[in-house]
């Protein structure tokens, strides 16, 4: 049994190290910069994590680094469906076989997809760090390799790198219509052309293999992520007793993008349906979807740990491109498609986000803190021209302006042009996609995106 892994061992390796580069879009995702590590990448499914992998390869290729010294090793494969913890010590052997040369001399870089699929990988990494001369990225499905294990198992020797789907900037590149310049300085022509594929981001959203479908294939497509994220990240990786209940809350969660969420609430509602399911296990549930990356939740700022955990919390699809499966009354949606793409964003960023609740009861959408330390209040606003909303919308930022009088105040808005009543001091107002663009906020200097790599 063992030769003949070996010998499929080998075969791929040659094969991988013969194999051009893909060609892909170019994805804006950070990467840690700490030495030593191996750089866990994790995400929801059909993300783009293997195409993240490779953009790391041809990087380290285009920065001069001999191409049999990258390693692309892919664990998906029904040959090796019964290899065990210590068989893949042969991939390391069978490729130093074929390149003696560097084995302890120079360094090499083994991308490992899919090591989740052979049972007691974290001990065979963990050794291969310590014993090689070695720099390992290691990436899977987010059914095995999730970040608390991923920090549990690889005992500070793994760091994260979190891979989204496109973001608008990545969804323009892909599309070949990303701008070379600010939203300020683009002629009237491009912008209309941006903010037309803008809409159609918000519509389609950001997964990769989405991008341009008819919208019956793209609906059919993105509801196979789903359905698979649940039964494979969820049900059958946690031995889920009760789908049933997941599944409601499942729906419940992608149908009300950006509402709020109280287990006790929904709870009750199952139990008034004549559903059994303990409040214990939902709050498992909510926190096995999040997981699988299906959901991100927002929690309300607050000192207290208490008010914190007592408190609903808010929920978003990992894209824009679910919200349509799951929305029943037939409505664009487009500011709840608006809000969860700038949380996304602000995830992006390496951003703390929780949402603001002001004492005298009004509500921001966001208050984030970036990696440098500096805060901003966000307010997400889908028109403005309507007197009464942008009353509404400028009345809980100015609010929360006065309670946070330190943290930089900003109403982004569909809209494209300032509204028509000047913003009082000390607000600021940016169109949301300039922000997602990462246009410098005028009169402030800080920019609307955060350092990322590229």
């Amino acid at each position: 049994m063992e030769r003949q892994v070996k010998a499929v061992i080998r075969q791929k390796i040659t094969d991988a190290l013969a194999a051009p580069v893909p060609a892909h879009t170019r994805r804006d995702v950070h990467l840690p910069g700490i030495k030593g590590k191996a750089m866990a990448v994790i995400g929801m499914r059909r993300s783009g994590k293997t195409t993240f992998l490779w953009q790391c390869l041809a990087d380290r290729l285009k920065a001069g680094t001999p191409r049999d010294a990258l390693l692309y090793f892919n664990f998906e494969d029904e040959r090796l469906a019964e290899m065990t913890a210590h068989e893949l010590q042969l991939v390391v052997e069978e490729y130093f076989s074929l390149h003696p040369a560097r084995r302890d001399s120079k360094q090499v870089t083994f991308f490992l997809d899919e090591i989740q699929e052979v049972s007691g990988w974290e001990t065979f990494v963990r050794r291969l760090l310590d014993t090689e001369k070695v720099e390992l990225f290691l990436s899977g499905s987010s059914a095995r390799l999730l970040s608390r294990e991923v920090a549990t198992s690889m005992r500070g020797r793994a760091m994260e790198v979190l891979v989204h789907p496109f973001s608008l900037r990545e969804a323009l590149r892909h599309r070949g219509a990303e701008p070379a310049s600010s939203w300020d300085s683009l002629p009237k022509a491009t912008r209309s052309a941006l903010d037309n594929h803008f809409r159609a981001y918000l519509a389609e959203g950001g997964f990769p293999e989405s991008q341009g479908a008819p919208a019956r294939d793209r609906a059919s497509l993105l509801r196979t992520y789903v359905d698979v994220a649940i039964l494979r990240d969820v049900i059958e990786r946690h031995g889920v007793s009760n789908p049933a209940a997941l599944r409601w809350l499942q729906r419940h969660l992608l149908g009300n993008p950006a509402g709020t969420f109280s287990v006790q609430k929904f709870f009750d509602s199952l139990k008034s349906q004549g559903l059994p399911v303990g409040k214990n296990t939902l709050h498992d549930y909510l926190a096995h979807l999040e997981d699988a990356f299906l959901v991100r939740t927002v929690s309300l700022h607050t000192a207290s740990e208490r008010q914190r955990m007592v408190n609903p919390r808010k929920a978003y699809p990992i894209d824009p491109g679910l919200i349509s499966l799951y929305e029943r009354t037939g409505r664009a949606n487009l500011g709840h498609a608006l809000e969860t793409v700038v949380l996304l964003e602000l995830e992006r960023r390496g951003c703390e986000t929780e949402y603001v609740r002001t004492r005298d009861g009004h509500e921001v959408d966001f208050f984030a803190r970036d990696p440098e330390g500096n805060a901003t209040l966000i307010q997400v606003c889908t028109d403005v021209s309507d007197p009464a909303t942008y009353e509404r919308e400028v009345r809980a930022l100015s609010s929360a302006a006065v309670e946070y009088p330190d943290v930089l105040p900003l109403l982004l808005t569909f809209d494209t042009l300032p509204p028509g009543t000047p913003l009082p001091k000390p607000l600021h107002w940016q169109p949301v996609i300039a922000w997602l663009l990462g246009d410098e906020l005028p009169g402030t200097g800080a920019k609307g995106r955060g350092t990322r790599t590229k």
